[in-house]
């Protein structure tokens, strides 16, 4: 469900008689109703997606035309007396029954937001169990090293201070964190670098580390608790899909329809959520979206809270625009001006897509089991995080969209080449036959960055989080701990607030924002080219140099607040909006100041040697030059020099994103930064403060950082 389009048509059928649609309904609003045998009605129809089936189907009873979709919902825009007439009428399995609370979705978000659930209200879960459904398989045991072996396999993730804040808050931390392994710094090369000139980092002042596992790991942890300690108040449902059929009100309880999935096909499966089928093309850009095939039986449930966690598939919040954009169809045009936003999911187009293949590495003794260890090339970059701590490693090579080697089935002996060129101390980690392997592997895709709005609510009984309200990029960590802290503020407003109704629209006031927030900060900090430097590099020196001149004025760079404990994102996007004010109001006065005692000089000058402002002007550019010009002559006129003297003098380094160091006037080290846009300079100092790195940024930047959230190390 891409987008919706309303549609007015004209379908008559014979009392009685069942035929099949062929278009797809998303919702219908009866227009007539009556004992005439023919009806007419109009219908908002949604593309559906080629990934996958839908079956529609069309029965007249009770004198009321009931469209039943089977893998998508149809959202009546009627009255109350018709909606109890097309209750009765649809076919199911079985007859309605009622939840507690029904959640979509059994990934991290899902799971918690159970335990959440039957924590906050124990009584009410005994007699209606939390109904939890999900299209993949039950996660495995995450002490199942048979399973956790391939570390190739698993989408690792990194839990920060949101995240282990959420998960300590209902008591399954410790679980957690026994099987996860511990971040304590980082270990970079730049480009060009050799083997030996990695630049390693330790944090020691934070007051979280970061704890790295698989994602599935986390999700077989949170299920094997409920299982455990919560059997008799959640009941956990594998291999279904759910769609909303009535939002329900105050007073009524929402109805969602539940198809068993036929099969669980390897797009299901549990491993890297976007990889790509053997043979595909890199033309996709992510598995967003994707749902089962499900068979023709189905049946109703209701409940008194739904809650979606469903990822990037979104079912709910697809049905949710689509029911607004009927209800706003439905009203006249005036009614229509005034009526609130719509909802609506925000998708933007990946504008800087990497593609990336996992490749295992198991290091030696001598190198930590407990650093993320990341590479600069100019071609693709590498990031590896601890998959155990027995020194096995997930290393993520991030390419850019159209490389050769981000193909299935590349050349091995090419990509043997490049990293015994270029990466030789992970070349080394990689055996022939993994080479083989990683050649052969179809690459994976990243999300792209969507968001919902302008409220994570519907009616009075629905709510959405995680994932399905914001989709970013796994570079900065943000993504799982979001979700995750999206469950604590949901279990936060419904012990506040007097009621559901209540309780999610308060949901929406404190965290609608935020889900913008965040995926607009998150886009900023991933744009290519020209526009990527000013919206991340460029900052980026700013917020360095500001807040070492001036600490208690000028807060940190972006990458850091985003990481501190106890700010929000908009807290975040306010504070770094007047650091910019700060810093821009410096920069003007300085250059004021300076353009006022530079004109001041030449008027002077040109007073003292009678000459005009003009003269001034150009003696004073060729003074400045001289000195250079001086050098490169000299080096010139030496009567010893060769041919591949001079060669090698124009082949000096200038990468894009390269890093050289040189010596300026005091004898302190000064590192250059240079791009096609031109050249910074800044002294050793701040390439080397702790959580002001450029050389941390640029490395992001060059590849857009990681798919394994490694820059929450950093």
């Amino acid at each position: 469900l891409t987008h919706c389009q309303i549609t007015t048509k004209t379908i008559r059928f014979k009392k009685g008689n069942r035929e099949k649609m062929k278009f797809p309904i998303a919702a219908a609003s009866i227009l007539s109703l009556g004992p005439a045998s023919t009806y007419a009605f109009s219908t908002t129809t949604c593309a559906p997606s080629p990934s996958h089936k839908r079956k529609y189907s069309t029965t007249s009873k009770r004198g009321v035309i009931t469209t039943l979709l089977h893998s998508t919902s149809s959202a009546m825009a009627i009255s109350g007396e018709e909606k109890s007439l097309l209750s009765s009428s649809y076919s199911s399995s079985k007859q309605t029954d009622h939840a507690s609370a029904i959640i979509v979705g059994g990934g991290p978000a899902g799971l918690l937001s159970a335990i959440m659930y039957a924590q906050t209200f124990p009584d009410a879960c005994k007699n209606k169990p939390i109904q939890v459904y999900d299209r993949l398989n039950p996660p495995p045991s995450p002490k199942d090293d048979n399973i956790w072996s391939d570390v190739a396999k698993f989408y690792l993730i990194g839990l920060g201070g949101r995240g282990q804040k959420a998960l300590a808050k209902y008591g399954v931390w410790k679980d957690v964190q026994d099987v996860c392994t511990a971040v304590v710094g980082r270990k970079d090369w730049a480009p060009d670098a050799s083997a030996e000139e990695g630049v390693e980092r330790v944090f020691t002042d934070r007051p979280y580390t970061t704890q790295v596992l698989p994602r599935d790991k986390l999700v077989g942890v949170l299920h094997e608790y409920i299982c455990e300690k919560l059997s008799d108040k959640v009941e956990l449902n594998y291999g279904y899909e759910v769609f909303p059929e009535d939002f329900g009100d105050a007073d009524q309880p929402v109805v969602v329809r539940i198809s068993k999935c036929d099969s669980i096909s390897s797009s299901s499966s549990r491993e890297n959520p976007t990889a790509s089928a053997p043979g595909a093309s890199t033309t996709a850009t992510s598995q967003d979206d994707v749902l089962c095939d499900v068979d023709e039986s189905s049946f109703t449930l209701s409940t008194d809270l739904l809650i979606a966690a469903d990822g990037t598939s979104r079912t709910v919040a697809n049905q949710m625009q689509c029911s607004d954009e009927a209800a706003r169809q439905a009203m006249n045009p005036v009614r229509r001006l005034f009526t609130k936003k719509r909802f609506q999911v925000t998708r933007y187009e990946d504008d800087n897509q990497r593609i990336y293949k996992t490749i295992p590495l198991a290091l030696p003794e001598d190198w930590r089991h407990d650093l993320n260890y990341s590479a600069r090339t100019n071609r693709f970059n590498i990031d590896a995080l601890p998959a155990d701590d027995k020194g096995n490693y997930c290393g993520v090579l991030l390419l850019k969209k159209g490389d050769a080697l981000a193909e299935a089935n590349t050349d091995a002996k090419e990509l043997r080449a490049f990293f015994d060129e270029s990466l030789p101390q992970f070349g080394a980690l990689i055996d022939e036959e993994q080479m083989e392997q990683i050649a052969k592997k179809p690459p994976s895709f990243l999300p792209s960055f969507r968001f919902v709005g302008p409220r994570l609510h519907q009616g009075d009984r629905t709510v959405i989080l995680g994932d399905c309200a914001h989709t970013v990029k796994p570079y900065f960590g943000l993504g799982a701990n979001s979700a995750l802290e999206d469950v604590s503020i949901l279990g936060d407003v419904l012990k506040e607030t007097p009621n559901t109704s209540s309780a999610v629209q308060e949901f929406t006031k404190r965290r609608a924002k935020e889900a913008e927030v965040l995926v607009k900060i998150s886009r900023g900090l991933d744009r290519p080219g020209l526009l990527g430097f000013a919206t991340f590099v460029f900052p980026l020196i700013l917020d360095s140099i500001f807040n070492k001149l001036a600490p208690q004025i000028f807060a940190p760079n972006i990458i850091s607040m985003l990481q501190r404990d106890g700010l929000d994102f908009r807290d975040v996007q306010n504070r770094k909006r007047m650091d910019r004010a700060g810093q821009m109001a410096v920069l003007a006065s300085g250059f004021y100041g300076a353009g006022v005692a530079a004109r001041t000089l030449i008027r002077v000058l040109a007073r003292v040697t009678g000459r005009g402002n003009t003269t001034v002007v150009g003696g004073l550019l060729a003074l400045a030059t001289l000195p250079t010009v001086l050098k490169k002559a000299l080096f010139y006129l030496n009567p010893n020099l060769a041919p591949a003297d001079v060669l090698g003098k124009t082949k000096s380094k200038v990468l894009d994103t390269g890093e050289e160091e040189e010596q300026d006037g005091s004898g302190e080290k000064t590192t250059s930064y240079s791009n096609k846009q031109g050249f910074f300079f800044f002294p050793k100092w701040f390439r080397d403060k702790d959580e002001q790195v450029l050389s941390s940024g640029k490395s992001m930047k060059a590849s857009s950082s990681h798919a394994s959230t490694s820059t929450t190390v950093g």
